[in-house]
């Protein structure tokens, strides 16, 4: 953890036996808070849950970062299918509780992508981002938009996802996303009008859709004046090669890091808040956000289902 402290004095003078003594002091004391953040593009092992978690421990003890994120279905690889029901877990499951210990140990926050069982009903699985807190607090975001399209058959296996959560850190808010939600702007915008400060975006994205992310998560960073870090899984997995290049972006769009292509890596960067009052005062977007747009666009999004 960084810390700025600016320190302001300010003293009267006046003259007693030709010394300067100072009568009163006033002293102004503002800190901020700069998060240190490692982004992995890692390989994992498809199925082997156990493999992945150590994989994940050997980075997490690398990093002095405040924040370390991993890529979608880091804990058990992408492409498992029908694998799927044997190798969820539920909330308080082997997997989480093994990472809460040494989030705790470690004093980090760690974002990581697994097969999550619902809570409410059984049988539903969803392809989840998990958010665990230094003091082992849980929380999960669900994805929301399932890509059945070409390679991908998520809708197949896991249910959609129906909130779209924000999570309080001690470095601020944090909203999390996964691979194909980034695509439609809505997700992130419900985000940065709850106040976050920073989206992640997890991803298992393939090569070919490489310059689609890379075009993409600048401009969510700019049109919500926030920190954006993508975290994309990385190596060969069935018929798919993915491309890691884990990277982060400041409010202004500004590349603040990025891994290399197609090699398992670990790359870091720090986020001074500072950099979202400037570019909201330079753009204000959120300021600017008309209610009535929405509304409309649920209509037209209704129409447009039926058709």
């Amino acid at each position: 953890m960084y810390f700025q402290r600016k320190i302001k004095k300010k003293l009267k003078k006046t003259h007693h036996h030709n010394h300067r003594i100072p009568i009163k002091k006033r002293i102004c004391i503002s800190i901020v808070i700069i998060m240190e953040v490692s982004i992995v593009s890692m390989r994992p092992a498809i199925g082997q849950k156990e493999e992945n978690v150590a994989t994940m421990k050997d980075f997490i003890q690398k990093t002095s970062a405040d924040l370390i994120v991993f890529g979608e279905m880091t804990l058990t690889g992408y492409p498992i299918k029908d694998e799927i029901r044997s190798l969820a877990e539920p909330k308080n499951g082997k997997s989480i509780t093994a990472l809460q210990q040494l989030a705790a140990k470690h004093q980090k926050y760690i974002v990581f992508g697994m097969p999550l069982q619902d809570e409410t009903v059984k049988g539903l699985i969803h392809n989840a981002a998990v958010l665990i807190h230094p003091d082992k607090t849980v929380d999960v975001y669900h994805k929301w938009f399932l890509p059945t399209f070409g390679p991908f058959e998520e809708k197949i296996f896991f249910d959609e996802g129906e909130t779209l959560p924000v999570f309080d850190t001690t470095f601020g808010k944090i909203g999390i996303c996964i691979c194909y939600d980034i695509y439609f702007p809505e997700i992130t915008k419900a985000f940065s009008l709850q106040g976050a400060d920073i989206i992640i975006c997890i991803s298992a994205s393939p090569s070919v859709t490489r310059p689609y992310f890379e075009t993409i998560l600048p401009a969510r960073a700019i049109e919500n004046t926030v920190f954006m870090i993508y975290a994309n899984i990385v190596g060969n997995q069935e018929n798919l090669v993915f491309w890691g290049g884990s990277q982060a972006f400041d409010p202004f769009g500004k590349q603040l890091v990025k891994a290399s292509y197609f090699e398992e890596s670990i790359v870091s960067c720090t986020l001074d808040p500072t950099l979202i009052k400037q570019a909201r005062a330079n753009r204000p977007v959120i300021r600017d956000i008309r209610s009535d747009v929405y509304t409309d666009l649920y209509q037209f999004s209704r129409f447009h289902s039926k058709q």
